[in-house]
């Protein structure tokens, strides 16, 4: 093998390398295929490095290492910003957000539990209002929490509102079918919200 080919082999690699480390960098800014610029990137290293060491168009090893170590930068800053957002999201929707629910945008006053009896069954009620003290429409899932003296749950029944506009209210009676031993309980129970979701 003469030196031409050998200065032609070399200067090869540098420019494969050149040619992935920017095919790489241009990769690191779309988001789908963001993955595949550290791929083209270690090749690109690879490819430049080896030339480099010979001294062979150096210009152009230097060139691709450096776009190389740019693309991944680059494409590890944005998959980081990324994957941030989405945990932000996911923490967002899982979050309990009660508190600030029921300080903002809802008040639920609760009524007396009472027992009417019937001809063959008697029917159980607990009103509960709930009023919209926003200023935007929403739609509310509430569950309501029935606990004896001794903080322990009763029984829980949830309310469902669709599209309650501002300064709207609405009542709803709960804890309707329930088992006779289980009124008797909430005769004496204390009432609360034990979570809000707003939609």
């Amino acid at each position: 093998m003469d030196n031409n080919q050998v200065v032609k082999q070399k200067s090869g690699l540098a420019i494969a390398a050149l040619v992935l480390g920017a095919i790489g960098f241009a990769l690191a800014f779309i988001p789908v295929i963001r993955f595949v610029t550290y791929i083209l990137a270690v090749l690109a290293l690879i490819f430049g490095i080896i030339p480099l060491c010979k001294k062979k168009s150096v210009v152009i090893a230097i060139i691709a290492i450096v776009l190389a170590v740019a693309g991944s930068v680059i494409s590890y800053c944005y998959t980081a910003a990324n994957v941030k957002k989405i945990d932000d999201a996911i923490t967002d929707l899982t979050a309990d957000h009660t508190q600030d629910i029921l300080e903002n945008d809802i008040e639920v006053t609760f009524g007396e539990f009472t027992i009417t009896e019937g001809d063959l069954l008697d029917d159980y009620a607990l009103p509960v209002t709930v009023k919209n003290v926003s200023g935007e429409k929403h739609s509310f899932s509430i569950t309501i929490e029935a606990v004896d003296a001794d903080g322990n749950r009763i029984d829980t029944d949830t309310i469902w509102i669709s599209d309650l506009n501002p300064d709207q209210s609405q009542t709803f009676d709960e804890f309707t079918l329930i088992t006779e031993e289980v009124a008797q309980q909430l005769v004496n129970a204390e009432f609360k919200v034990a979570d809000v979701s707003k939609h």
